[in-house]
């Protein structure tokens, strides 16, 4: 596959930028692109332990993150191997790379780094929505970076991205459904329990008791759709007598008990 002629002048352009920057910024471009996966692998562990007081629906979507990517990563790879395109820093001519060029047959479209970490944003906010505005910039970042460092043409970086962000919510959306009753299958288990998490139902009845068990039910919850009277108890025995009132009294209805003879 030959690169188009627009990408490899804006390839030209990024890397001659790079190469006007400072020189303590190549290495942290450099080191910065790997270490971002590290990153989105810490929230994965988080996006995990979030999941344990969630729903299974939840749960399974923070399960299948990691496997959501691993298939955006499969498809991308068979994609290079297909489609074998060179490596920009060794197609252009006087490429000014940053990074050591991959070796020969390590083909460049699309970029695997890019279809990671697009992947790895799109997975995570399909289970945790708010980590958007972290984890899709720090994608970008991450694709851009790939050409900064001058071994990847801007086109290879679009297309992984695209790869990323469509592949893996597809895969874990559609996925979650087989996973979902297993998780609830596995939290009724000891081992699963702790892994996944008690089921929200315990674990919201469990919380209403400090040092609660599975099935203990609160103060309030025993109290739960019972009204009290609020004022004196009423009153019980012989004293239970019905109230005589003054209507009573005036239409003749209530007359004094006789006198006991003697």
């Amino acid at each position: 596959m030959q690169a188009p002629g627009f990408s490899a002048d804006w390839y030209r352009a990024v890397t001659e930028f790079a190469h006007g920057l400072p020189s303590w910024v190549h290495p942290v471009a450099e080191v910065g692109t790997d270490a971002g996966l590290l990153v989105f692998a810490v929230l994965f562990v988080a996006g995990w332990w979030r999941a344990r007081g969630l729903g299974e629906r939840e749960m399974g979507l923070a399960l299948l993150a990691p496997v959501a990517v691993v298939a955006a990563y499969l498809v991308s790879e068979v994609s290079k191997s297909f489609l074998q395109e060179e490596r920009p820093c060794r197609a252009v001519a006087g490429a000014m790379n940053i990074a050591e060029c991959p070796a020969p047959g390590d083909w460049s479209f699309p970029s695997n780094h890019a279809t990671i970490a697009a992947a790895s944003a799109a997975a995570i906010v399909v289970a945790w929505r708010v980590m958007a505005p972290l984890v899709l910039p720090l994608a970008v970042l991450m694709a851009f970076s790939r050409v900064f460092v001058g071994v990847h043409y801007p086109h290879d970086v679009a297309a992984g991205f695209v790869v990323g962000v469509v592949v893996a919510p597809l895969v874990a959306l559609v996925l979650v459904r087989a996973v979902a009753p297993l998780v609830r299958s596995l939290r009724g288990v000891g081992a699963g329990a702790v892994l996944l998490g008690p089921p929200p139902a315990v674990a919201a009845a469990a919380s209403v008791v400090p040092g609660g068990f599975p099935g203990a039910v609160g103060p309030r919850a025993a109290g739960a759709g019972v009204h009290r009277r609020v004022g004196p108890p009423e009153p019980v025995g012989p004293s239970a007598a019905p109230a005589v009132t003054t209507p009573d009294v005036m239409a003749g209805r209530h007359s004094s008990p006789a006198p006991p003879r003697t």
